[in-house]
C-alpha cells in the first residue's frame, strides 16, 4: 500500500476547513449462536438448501474465525465467552461481565457502551432471560448461577428496552412491571404490541427455557418472530440502537448430542438473521455480526444427504470444545469482521470507528491530532485498541489505519 503522511492527512484536512462527522454504524446487531461451530452450520446448510455454505449469514462478504479460550481454562463457558465478546476482556469461567481475575470491578459491556450514545438497547434469546449469554450484556455478577441478582442488574441498572426471552429463572412479571416494563407472555401478545409507541418490553414466554424448534413452540414466538417485534420496537430511536439475539438452544442440543434439534436451532437462527437483513434494507447504517461463543459436542460432518435429510455426522463429547468458531460481518464498518482472531475483538469491531477520540462530544481537527499522536505505537490490545485509533483492529497504528480515517472521513464530510 502506498504510505500516507500525517502532513498530506492534516493539510487536507485544513484545505477542506470542514469538522468531519460520527462515523461508525448507527445500528449494531449482534447474533451468537450458542454452541455453533463451523461444522454445527455446516449440517444445517445441508438439511435446509442440500449444500454447505448456504446458510443467508455465510453469504455475507466478510469471514474470519476467532479463539474462545477463556481466562483460567483452555475451554471456555459461556459466561466467560459472552463477557469476552460483551467486554473485550478475559475473565474466569462462570463470570459475568466482572474483572476476574483482578479487582472484581464492573466491566463495561457493549450494551451499556450503547446506551452512554443515547441509543436503544435490546437482549433476545430462546433460552430463559437469566442465562450465561445474555447476562453478560446486561449484568455483572461473580457467578452466571446468581440468577435473581443477574435480573435485579437488567431491571435496576442497565435496563435494556427489550428483554425477550424464557421466564422463571429469576424474573417475574410483578418485578418487571414494578421497572416500567410491560409484560408479554406469548406470540399473540408480543404480536400486539404497537411498535411505532412500545418502550420496555419484557417477554417471558414460558417458565424456562423455549422449545426446541423441531418439537414446536405452540403459543410461544419463534427467535425470528422475536427479533421483528424487537427490531421495529428499538427502530423508533433516531440515535440508533444495539440488539443481541442468541440462538440459545443450539448448544443445548450439543450437549444432547441431538443433531435433529440442532439443525433445526442453527435453521432458525438462521431465519433470525434473515430478519435483520431484510430490516435493515441495504445496511447503509447498520451493521450485522454473527458469531458464537464456542462450539459444543465436537461434532463433524461425515457426508451431505441431500436438502431435507440429516447429513451424517460424529459428536466427540457432550461438553463445550476449544474449537475456533465462525465470524460473519455485513453492513457498514463490516470490513472489521476480517480481523477478528479471538473473541475479544468483537467489542471493537462493532464499537472502532467512532472518531471522537479525544471525548469531547465532537468529532473535529482535533481528533486527527489525537490520532497523530498514537501514529506508529504497537501492541494496541482490546478492547480499546488504542483508544479506538487502531482502526483495522491489527495490533498496530500505521497508514491502513490513516486510510480509513480518511476515507471515513471523506465519506461523512458534509
Amino acid at each position: 500500500m502506498k504510505i500516507i503522511t500525517f502532513g498530506l492527512i492534516l493539510s487536507f484536512v485544513v484545505t477542506a476547513g470542514t469538522a468531519f462527522a460520527e462515523t461508525g454504524a448507527k445500528n449494531v446487531i449482534l447474533f451468537i449462536g450458542d454452541g455453533m461451530g463451523p461444522e454445527q452450520v455446516k449440517a444445517a446448510g445441508m438439511y435446509a438448501n442440500g449444500a454447505p455454505n448456504s446458510l443467508c449469514f455465510e453469504l455475507f462478504p466478510y469471514k474470519s474465525t476467532m479463539t474462545t479460550y477463556s481466562a483460567d481454562n483452555a475451554v471456555t463457558d459461556s459466561a466467560a465467552a459472552g463477557t469476552a465478546i460483551a467486554t473485550g476482556y478475559k475473565v474466569n469461567n462462570s463470570v459475568v461481565s466482572k474483572a476476574i481475575p483482578g479487582d472484581s470491578g464492573e466491566l463495561l459491556t457493549r450494551l451499556e457502551y450503547a446506551k452512554l450514545q443515547g441509543k436503544k438497547t435490546g437482549l433476545v434469546t430462546t433460552t430463559y432471560m437469566s442465562h450465561a449469554t445474555p447476562a453478560c450484556f446486561g449484568a455483572h455478577e461473580n457467578s452466571r448461577d446468581n440468577y435473581t441478582a443477574i435480573v435485579i442488574d437488567y431491571l435496576n441498572q442497565t435496563k435494556p428496552n427489550i428483554l425477550f426471552g424464557g421466564g422463571a429463572n429469576g424474573i417475574t412479571s410483578s418485578a418487571a412491571i414494578a421497572a416500567g416494563y410491560t409484560v408479554v407472555t406469548d406470540r399473540a401478545s408480543l404480536n400486539s404490541l404497537d411498535t411505532d409507541t412500545a418502550d420496555f418490553i419484557s417477554g417471558q414466554f414460558g417458565s424456562t427455557h423455549l422449545p426446541y424448534e423441531y418439537d414446536g413452540l405452540g403459543t410461544l414466538p419463534h427467535l425470528s418472530e422475536m427479533t421483528t417485534v424487537a427490531l421495529n420496537i428499538l427502530d423508533n430511536e433516531p440515535n440508533g440502537f444495539f440488539l443481541m439475539v442468541e440462538g440459545g438452544k443450539i448448544d443445548h442440543a450439543g450437549h444432547n448430542k441431538d443433531l435433529e434439534r440442532n439443525v433445526f436451532e442453527t435453521i432458525e437462527f438462521a431465519n433470525s438473521v434473515q430478519v435483520a437483513i431484510d430490516w435493515s434494507d441495504g445496511g447503509d447504517d447498520t451493521l450485522i455480526i454473527v458469531t458464537a461463543d464456542h462450539e459444543t459436542g465436537g461434532l463433524t460432518v461425515i457426508q451431505n444427504n441431500g436438502q431435507g435429510q440429516f447429513p451424517t455426522v460424529t459428536w466427540t463429547t457432550t461438553n463445550h470444545t476449544d474449537a475456533d468458531v465462525p465470524v460473519y460481518g455485513w453492513g457498514f464498518n463490516a470490513y472489521l469482521a476480517e480481523n477478528v482472531s479471538d473473541n475479544t475483538d468483537i467489542f471493537a469491531a462493532t464499537t472502532i470507528g467512532y472518531p471522537d477520540y479525544n471525548s469531547d462530544n465532537d468529532s473535529d481537527f482535533e481528533d486527527f491530532a489525537f490520532f497523530a499522536a498514537k501514529w506508529r505505537f504497537e501492541n494496541c490490545q482490546p478492547p480499546d485498541y488504542c483508544d479506538g485509533t487502531d482502526l483495522d483492529i491489527s495490533g498496530y497504528i500505521n497508514s491502513e489505519d490513516l486510510a480509513l480515517l480518511i476515507n471515513n472521513w471523506l465519506t461523512t464530510t458534509d
